[in-house]
């Protein structure tokens, strides 16, 4: 069984290729243009054991948004497709994940209902570099919408903004990774509706 998927997204902002392949070995190629969205993109392809291939071009000489929200939601919609029909998949899942003074607790669903919940200190920094820190909340969100899981993310403390937002993409990633995962007890669909 193959679980990989491939999505490319063209619209007059952005031209986006992704393609992810679940049951890979951490192997990563990302470049969107937006060092620290490259950066977040990498932990989640490495940590969560996915070979992740991004290639986005975007017009940057506006701003960052809308290369890294039509890449979050090809990311997102590469994952889903990458599940099929979710046969014999632990489905639920969670990861705490500490960066030095900052903690990140995610937990998943891969329900097939988009849900999010996310909580981060209020005091984090605005920008990390010339990445806007309220895009990691809209990123989470594109991802959600289209991966169609339910996804909780809870940063209880933290100081250092790097730290605050690296570490929810080190535990997303072993959420989604846990979640994915191929339970040998389980032969059909983790659900008592029979579908996901």
């Amino acid at each position: 069984m193959t679980r990989k998927g491939r999505v490319e997204r063209t619209t007059k902002e952005t031209s986006v290729t992704v393609e992810i392949d679940l049951d890979g070995t951490g192997e990563v190629d990302v470049s969107t243009g937006v060092g620290f969205y490259d950066h977040m993109l990498d932990q989640l392809g490495r940590h969560g054991l996915f070979d992740l291939t991004v290639k986005t071009d975007g017009d940057l000489h506006i701003d960052s948004h809308h290369t890294i929200e039509d890449t979050s939601l090809a990311l997102g919609a590469a994952f889903r497709q990458a599940l099929g029909d979710k046969r014999g998949i632990v489905r639920f899942a969670n990861a705490s994940v500490p960066l030095d003074e900052s903690l990140a607790q995610v937990t998943v669903d891969l329900s097939g209902r988009p849900y999010l919940v996310h909580t981060e200190p209020e005091n984090i920094a605005p920008m990390i570099g010339s990445y806007d820190t309220t895009m990691t909340r809209h990123i989470l969100e594109s991802f959600v919408a289209q991966a169609q899981v339910a996804l909780h993310v809870h940063v209880p403390y933290g100081r250092n903004a790097h730290h605050i937002v690296e570490c929810q993409f080190k535990a997303l990633a072993r959420a989604l990774r846990y979640a994915s995962e191929i339970d040998p007890r389980q032969t059909g669909i983790p659900s008592t509706k029979g579908a996901l």
